[in-house]
């Protein structure tokens, strides 16, 4: 089932319908998040509901109860799990896939079409998504893909949205009612336009200058207070900017804002307290402790990824109890985490894209402004968009009244993901699991309607084999000489048409008495011939004949394999007549004593024909009872590996297929070693197991020993710059270096692993494995080695960029030592690099449930 629903729709509902079944109906659920907070979120909803036994808990950090019928999770640790075919897949009847549109995700999104693909097709998906104008598009390629699906869209939001225009001091619906009933823009927020790009009239001589507004932007400030004074709070505050949002709630506070009450302020730093208590004072110092419970006591925050998890749920769960008023958020709040507000405001249409400035899509401004209304709360929502530089009115109403967010698949085959499939599958198979993806369907829909096509016939073609098996010997060499033989028959009979007359024209020459045989067919058996036929005769040609079990039938040239020939003979009796009882008992005893001749053979037919019959009913199998049905099978499975044959031409005649990509990435990995015709080598095996952007360049520095001899903090530091990344316009101009030595030979020969494999990607057109960026070696080397987080962080560094660096380095180095196993010393120094790494603030906001 896919559920395509606006924020508030209810949507959820249907996945915790799959939860509730997994409880009566036996078996497993599994509830896939995006992100770990949206996890800790569902699984305390999900505790509440069935209770702290039935419910569990997987993500990178944390593990609960895992074997409960109930279990929330990454999507990526599902993922992980199918790769390793682990045994908590048992029992498994319904995955929900929360959020599915992340499968658009640049860096993360394949991971939802692979638990999508690789998922057995008798497990029942649920995928939740949220209102996109091509969900038609994505149930097709699921139904595609895994039969039946029930797709629901809806677009009618639970609560209306209206959508205003701030200029100046005025509040302006952005859309007006004509007397009609229709709806058009306001002519009076376009006048302001025209003021801000003419200015205002000039008066006459003597006279005074008309009395109008000059169009400018509102201040923050201005901005909370109106919507304070129109009951339109709490409101979501979109800056495109972690620095903007951090400058808006310094400059409420110097202003003098205040929106709670001192009951609220009390519940606030109580709360506030407790969640950050076990963090130390001097570290609380560093991060701005006192700035933020400030603006959290007066009811306004901040929220981005600059800022530390423990800090960032503090704000979440505050704003979900009404308890903070304004949340100053980058565009990141748009997604996932549960938190829909009354009003939402988009200070600028544009952003950075990482190269240049861009007005947002129709469709990210759908996302931006569906937070707002909360259901069951307000009657209407609101969306403020504030008077725009660089943007037209026109512009901006489109924006607003467009409702396009269409779903485009990010799926490109990994490294990792390929040796995944050459553990898991044949070469064949993994091809098809590749042209399955969404991506392919989105390039080429009939590719993946051709796969799937073929998936089906290998499902029948397995069944026919299985029909096909002879107990008496191996029925793929019987079938082989039989088609030999039908063939030389065909060639000496010239088609089917000679076939049939030879066969009638023996069925004439049958006289009563003549014992025959037929070899194959719902009539097997031995038959003394009754009557015979006439060779004028206008009527379909049967011949009347009696079987050893006395019963009487009509044997049409159909019921013949071969042209039927006398084996011996049987004396009817004087006056014999086929209603006569007796007379039919005493024929049947007759024919069970005949011993039966060798046919004779028939002059006109090749020695080679001759031979090659012989070959045929000298074979084991030729003697069995379930001869016609193995045959009638074995025809059905070659016709069925023709039409296959045919549909692997038809996808291989195709340009731009993903199953080429894959090739190219195949053959990198055979190139360094890690895969060798389809069988994984030591490097693969390990490789299956790093879950990492650079996998292929992390397993290639392990190989190569780089590692080794490295101090514990030397290692921080050198497995820092295989995860980190600079942010796009903050990156510095001076990398730093290396801190020691030994950590900078290590550097130059990661480096120079690097520019290989690029090399061999460019080659091909492949860009999987980016740069290693040394930016973050130097932070990582101090705090292993024990310094403070004041020494550590510098004057402009986010302090969740650096939690959130961290937690990816403890990541990564948890892998390492789990497949570094076989070197203990290696293993044991990543073991002491993580525990030196994950202390203090990092530990704290692992800390998730």
């Amino acid at each position: 089932m896919l559920v395509a629903a606006p924020t508030g729709a209810g949507k959820t509902v249907v996945g915790e319908f799959a939860a509730w079944l997994a409880l009566h109906r036996g078996g497993k659920t599994f509830y896939t998040t995006p992100i770990k907070a949206l996890s800790n979120q569902k699984f305390g909803d999900f505790v509440a509901l069935h209770g702290a036994e039935n419910v569990g808990l997987l993500t990178g950090d944390n593990s609960v109860n895992g074997r409960a019928p109930i279990v929330v999770m990454t999507t990526e640790v599902l993922r992980n799990m199918i790769y390793e075919d682990s045994p908590t897949l048992q029992g498994l009847h319904y995955v929900v896939l929360d959020e599915v549109h992340y499968l658009q995700d640049q860096y993360r999104g394949a991971v939802w079409e692979e638990v999508l693909i690789h998922l057995p097709v008798d497990v029942q998906m649920v995928s939740l998504s949220a209102t996109v104008s091509n969900a038609e598009e994505f149930g097709d390629w699921l139904q595609t893909l895994r039969g039946r699906t029930e797709v629901i869209i809806e677009e009618q939001r639970p609560v209306e949205i209206r959508h205003w225009y701030f200029v100046s001091d005025e509040l302006l619906p952005m859309f007006l009612r004509r007397p009609d009933g229709s709806v058009a823009p306001n002519a009076r927020a376009r006048e302001f336009e025209r003021r801000r790009h003419r200015g205002s009239s000039r008066p006459q001589r003597g006279g005074k200058r008309p009395d109008a507004k000059r169009a400018r932007a509102p201040l923050r400030t201005e901005v909370v207070e109106r919507l304070r004074g129109e009951e339109m709070l709490p409101a979501i505050y979109f800056i495109f900017s972690r620095k903007g949002c951090d400058e808006a709630v310094r400059h409420c506070l110097r202003d003098g804002l205040r929106l709670t009450t001192s009951e609220e302020r009390r519940e606030i730093t109580d709360y506030a307290d407790r969640r950050v208590g076990d963090l130390v004072p001097a570290e609380l110092e560093v991060l701005g402790y006192n700035d933020w419970i400030e603006g959290l006591k007066r009811g306004i925050a901040a929220h981005h990824a600059g800022m530390i998890p423990p800090f960032k749920e503090t704000v979440e769960e505050l704003f979900a109890r009404g308890l903070v008023k304004v949340v100053f958020a980058t565009e990141t709040l748009s997604l996932g985490i549960n938190m829909p507000a009354r009003t939402v405001v988009v200070e600028s249409l544009m952003k950075f894209t990482g190269e240049n400035h861009e007005l947002m899509t129709a469709g990210e401004y759908t996302q931006l402004s569906g937070r707002a209304g909360r259901r069951g709360i307000d009657e209407l929502g609101h969306s403020v968009v504030l008077m725009q530089r660089f943007t037209s009115f026109d512009t901006i109403t489109r924006l607003a009244s467009t409702r396009t967010y269409p779903l485009q698949s990010s799926f490109r085959p990994s490294y990792n993901m390929a040796v995944n499939l050459v553990r898991t599958y044949d070469r064949a198979e993994a091809q098809h699991l590749v042209n399955s993806s969404f991506a392919q369907f989105q390039i080429d829909r009939d590719v993946v309607q051709l796969e799937q096509t073929r998936e089906r016939l290998d499902a029948y073609l397995a069944t026919y084999r299985e029909r096909m098996r002879c107990h008496l010997g191996d029925f793929s060499e019987y079938r082989q000489l039989y088609l030999r033989l039908k063939e030389a028959e065909r060639k000496r009979g010239g088609g089917g048409y000679n076939k049939a007359t030879r066969v009638t024209e023996a069925m004439i020459k049958l006289r009563p008495g003549d014992v025959i045989s037929v070899d194959r067919g719902r009539r097997r058996g031995r038959y003394v011939v009754l009557q015979g036929i006439q060779r004028d005769s206008d009527r379909r040609p049967k011949v009347l004949v009696l079987s050893t079990e006395r019963s009487m039938s009509r044997l049409a040239p159909s019921d013949f394999h071969e042209p039927p020939r006398s084996i011996g003979s049987v004396a009817l009796p004087d006056g014999f007549h086929v209603r006569d009882t007796g007379a039919r008992r005493r024929v049947a005893q007759l024919l069970s004593q005949v011993e039966p001749e060798a046919a004779a053979p028939d002059p006109t037919e090749p020695h080679d024909l001759v031979r090659l019959r012989k070959v045929v009913s000298a074979h084991p199998c030729h003697g069995c009872a379930e001869i016609g049905r193995h045959l009638h099978f074995a025809e059905r499975a070659n016709r069925l590996e023709r039409e296959i044959a045919s549909i692997e031409r038809r996808v291989d005649r195709r340009s731009g297929t993903l199953a080429r990509r894959f090739d190219d990435v195949l053959s990198i990995l055979e190139e360094l070693g890690h895969v060798d015709r389809w069988t994984l080598t030591a490097k693969g095996e390990v490789l299956t197991r790093v879950y990492n952007e650079s996998d292929l360049l992390v397993v290639e520095v392990l190989h190569h020993g780089y590692l080794e001899g490295l101090t514990p903090s030397e290692l921080a530091a050198v497995c820092s710059t295989l995860v980190y990344e600079s942010r796009g316009p903050e990156v510095a101009q001076v990398v730093p270096g290396m801190p020691t030595p030994a950590s900078r030979h290590a550097w130059i020969e990661i480096m120079r692993l690097w520019r290989g494999i690029r090399a061999a990607e460019d080659l091909r057109g492949l860009d999987l494995t980016r740069e290693p960026d040394p930016g973050f070696a130097s932070k990582a080397y101090r705090w292993a080695e024990g310094a403070r987080l004041d020494e550590v962080l510098g004057q402009d560094d986010a302090p969740g960029d650096f939690v959130r660096s961290m937690k990816q380095l403890v990541d990564l180095l948890r892998q390492l030592e789990e497949v570094a196993a076989a070197a203990p010393l290696l293993a044991g120094a990543i073991r002491q690099a993580t525990a030196a790494v994950h202390r203090g603030v990092i530990a704290y906001s692992s800390l998730d449930v």
